[in-house]
């Protein structure tokens, strides 16, 4: 991977959905909220700290509107323009199919416990959506759309598919019921380079965590 350059992948800040406790998957419109935009802030701040003024960094997001909310505040932060920036798809969230836009406690009300609060990642998978390795499967054609590219990216995605890019990137262990590697959770906000097979945080975010 080392040939593609340096890997910047940013979680978006916190929304509304995330506020309210409601699961958003691949939702492709759910605003940040004031918390969502501090840590926006503070994301860009950090990696103008590292990386100085116009760095030469292509941007990527997923195509939804969080991600791309969050993108614009640490483009700015970094003087470079958001207008830009490489949307794909394949960098979304996790499906979650039935589930989504309802709230947490309406679904494990009727179907129980559907996550594991400690690690941050679903048990089951939902009715009509993805799972780990289905994440995984969709960001490999991205990493292979990548190879022989170099150049520096910041990728500005969402909690679990990030953790499963990220794990992807370094070698995380696949266990079984995940099917798929998948790296620690970070806070919203969060921050972290890949180089070569190694990860380094860049920023921890003050949003929710471990997912």
């Amino acid at each position: 991977m080392g040939s593609i350059g340096r890997l910047f992948i940013a979680r978006h800040g916190e929304t509304v959905f995330n506020a309210a406790a409601r699961l958003q998957g691949a939702h492709l419109h759910t605003p940040l909220t004031r918390a969502g935009f501090a840590q926006a802030d503070a994301m860009g701040a950090a990696i103008a700290a590292y990386l100085g003024a116009r760095p030469a960094l292509q941007l990527w997001a997923s195509d939804t509107g969080r991600a791309l909310q969050t993108l614009a505040i640490v483009a700015e932060h970094l003087g470079l323009d958001w207008h830009g920036a490489r949307t794909d798809a394949r960098l979304r969230e996790i499906d979650v199919g039935s589930w989504r836009g309802r709230y947490y406690h309406e679904v494990i009300g009727e179907a129980g416990p559907i996550l594991d609060r400690e690690i941050g990642l679903f048990t089951r998978q939902a009715p009509g959506g993805e799972w780990y390795d289905d994440i995984a499967r969709r960001l490999q054609g991205w990493i292979d759309d990548q190879a022989g590219q170099p150049a520096d990216r910041l990728i500005l995605m969402h909690g679990i598919s990030s953790r499963v890019l990220r794990g992807m990137l370094t070698g995380a262990e696949t266990r079984p019921e995940w099917r798929a590697p998948i790296a620690p959770g970070l806070p919203q906000g969060s921050l972290v380079m890949i180089e070569d097979g190694r990860e380094t945080v860049i920023v921890t975010g003050t949003g929710r965590s471990p997912a």
